[in-house]
């Protein structure tokens, strides 16, 4: 028999309090996927929301601080299973 923990699928507003709030609700979910006690899944175009605060909001002398790489590596680290739309 399969043991897997349970599961919660996050919206795009979700995702973005994950990421950029640890203490919020969501951000404690992303916690627990990061230790395996959930699974947390997203629609793969909420994605778009995190690349787009990202590259809007953190810049140093008006250029984004990340680049396409280390963005693809933040979503690939994140411990989160993206569903297509």
């Amino acid at each position: 028999m399969d043991w897997r923990p349970s599961g919660y699928l996050l919206s795009t507003k979700d995702l973005v309090h994950a990421v950029f709030d640890s203490n919020s609700d969501a951000g404690k979910l992303l916690v627990k996927a990061t230790m395996g006690e959930i699974e947390l899944f997203a629609n793969a175009k909420s994605w778009n929301a995190i690349l787009w605060l990202i590259t809007n909001t953190l810049k140093a002398d008006g250029a984004p601080i990340y680049s396409g790489k280390q963005l693809g590596n933040l979503k690939s680290c994140l411990p989160i299973v993206w569903r297509s739309d």
